[in-house]
């Protein structure tokens, strides 16, 4: 059994966001590392590998700090990653980025299934998973609480989905995409072993031409939208008031006297 994840490096989760004059939206010093929604998504890759057998490949699209996400992925236990980058992809939005997603596992060929975390925490979209399910013609299940049940042989996947009316039992065929939600498992510490095995492994990098996709479908050619013009937030003014009086019932009645005068109450 051949599984997928795909993944994305992103800043983390308590970095803070600034913009500058000219538009160009900083991380500051945070350092870029796998989307922490991803880490479910290779756990439960992993466990089904350890039940199931097969190779457990993740794979990126992005430029060279993307190499972060899949060394961590590698850390934990998969079996082999690859980079999809050229500049024909930057700037690309989830229909873009989907579209490459698709034609990389339709490259690999013999792909059983393919697992997401539930989203990015930089964009929070929630859609490419079910973007490149849909390239694909597969199923999609998200929101995944659980793999109920597996059945290579007779290609068949049985998940609960964790939905606001409760919960959902979906039975779908292989090959699926699924997206993982946190419930799901607990993901494994990063071994020292891991550590060694992905600083010395060797990190593919296929080019659109690689995966035969075409440069106008991907990055900001193939977006749907055009990138906003992004402006930093106007700094926020202020005054404060103290309201000074002999008794608390005095400073009470000045006090409503000025919100009725502001027209607060």
């Amino acid at each position: 059994m051949h599984i997928v994840v795909c993944t994305k490096h992103t800043p983390d989760s308590e970095a803070k966001m600034s913009v500058d004059e000219a538009g160009n939206v900083s991380w500051g010093e945070s350092p870029l590392i796998i989307n922490p929604w991803d880490e479910y998504a290779v756990e439960e890759a992993l466990l089904l590998r350890d039940k199931h057998g097969g190779t457990v490949t993740v794979i990126s699209v992005g430029p060279e700090e993307a190499l972060e996400a899949l060394k961590h992925a590698v850390a934990m236990g998969c079996d082999e990653a690859i980079r999809i980058w050229d500049e024909s992809c930057a700037g690309s939005d989830t229909l873009a980025t989907s579209y490459v997603l698709a034609k990389v596992i339709e490259k690999m060929g013999d792909v059983d299934l393919i697992l997401f975390g539930k989203s990015a925490i930089d964009a929070e979209t929630w859609q490419t998973g079910s973007a490149v399910a849909r390239r694909l013609d597969v199923p999609s299940l998200m929101y995944v609480i659980k793999i109920a049940e597996l059945d290579p042989d007779r290609g068949a996947i049985t998940v609960e989905r964790l939905l606001e009316e409760g919960r959902q039992v979906v039975l779908a065929s292989l090959p699926a995409v699924v997206g993982t939600t946190k419930g799901i498992n607990e993901p494994r510490y990063t071994s020292f072993i891991g550590i060694r095995k992905a600083a010395r492994m060797e990190y593919p990098l296929w080019t659109l031409a690689d995966v035969g996709a075409e440069a106008d479908k991907a990055g900001a050619a193939g977006s749907g939208v055009r990138w906003p013009q992004v402006f930093a937030p106007p700094a926020r003014e202020g005054e404060a008031e103290i309201i000074e009086a002999e008794t608390v019932e005095e400073s009470a009645r000045l006090l409503a006297e000025k919100l009725l005068a502001e027209k607060v109450i």
